[in-house]
Parts: structure tokens; sequence; C-alpha cells
């Protein structure tokens, strides 16, 4: 008899101690902390046009991250703004100082554009701030070169193909030129 009762509480005081460790290891909803993803943090909302397959396509929505202060920039991009947009393009947006040493003239005047003559252009709006926050955002990417990759689709389905867009208004660089704006672009931090 007092081994059926001892095995009785034993049983019984596992099942406590099995719901206890459960209801421990349960993730609080209430106050905790949401983890932080990759995703967060593209909320530098942007518009500007883009040469797609030979046509001015847009105005894109950009929406940007910066992920060094160099600066180095990354914008998820889509059709519109709609909350249930599709992403369409990826922008990578990269200080001149970083760009010009390593990529090659033939190379950066087919895939790379500047986006000095990019914004000069007035063809890039910087949305959902002030204007003085905006313009802020305006001359520091004006230091940056961009390259963009754009998702190819057959209708709303993607067919696995990537094309480069362009900015509107990119202007190839002769050897010369290109030569002398790596003029102060291969100091250490802060040069342009």
């Amino acid at each position: 008899m007092f081994r059926r009762v001892a095995c009785v509480i034993a049983a019984v005081s596992c099942l406590f101690l099995g719901a206890w460790v459960v209801q421990e290891s349960k993730p609080s909803d209430a106050g905790a902390p949401k983890a932080a993803t990759p995703a967060d943090g593209y909320t530098v909302h942007v518009t500007a046009p883009h040469l797609v397959n030979g046509h001015v396509m847009g105005p894109y929505h950009h929406y940007c991250k910066v992920l060094a202060p160099d600066p180095y920039i990354v914008c998820q991009i889509y059709d519109s703004a709609d909350p249930n947009g599709t992403l369409s393009q990826i922008e990578f947006i990269i200080a001149k100082k970083l760009t010009r040493p390593a990529v090659k003239l033939n190379d950066w005047n087919r895939l790379w554009h500047d986006h000095t003559v990019e914004i000069a252009g007035g063809r890039v709006q910087v949305l959902d701030l002030p204007p003085d926050k905006a313009k802020e955002v305006a001359d520091l990417v004006s230091t940056t070169d961009g390259i963009i990759y754009n998702f190819d689709f057959d209708g709303k389905l993607p067919n696995g193909k990537i094309t480069m867009a362009q900015a509107v208004g990119h202007k190839p660089l002769s050897a010369s030129e290109y030569e002398q704006s790596k003029k102060g672009t291969t100091g250490g931090p802060g040069s342009h």
C-alpha cells in the first residue's frame, strides 16, 4: 500500500513539475521586446524613376536602411507604396570612396550610377521627412554610387531572371573623368 501511495505521489509531482516547466518556457507576449530582424530599419522613403530594359519606368518607391556610415545603404524597391506591394528591385548605395577604387570603368559605366547626377536631375524625392532632414539625406546620398538589381516577372510571377536597372540621366564617364573622380575617394573614413 505504501508503495502504491508513493508511486501516485511521484506521478502527481511529475505532472505538476512538467506543467510548471512548460508554463515557464512559454514566450511572454506581454511587454516582451520584439527581437530585431534584418528587415527592420528600412524607413527612409524615396521615390525615383529608373531605366529598365531601355524604358523609363516608375517612380519606384525605395525603402532604405543605412548599414554603415561610409555610407553603405541598401534599399528595398517597390512599384508602389501599397503595404502588400511586391519587391521588384534592390539597390545598393555605396560611398564613392569604396566603389571608384574597386570598380572597373567599363563595369561602372554599364552597371553603376552617380547619385550626384541623379539627385541634381530633380527626379529623386525624399518623402516622409521635414525639408531640412530630406536635404541631409540627399546630401549624404550624393556622395555615393548606386547599383540596381531588377527582378523580372512574367505577369505576377517572378521568372528567375535579373536585369540591371539604371538611373534616369546616367552619364557614362570617360577614362580621364573616371580617374579624376577617384581623387579624394581613396582616403580613410570621411573622405569623399
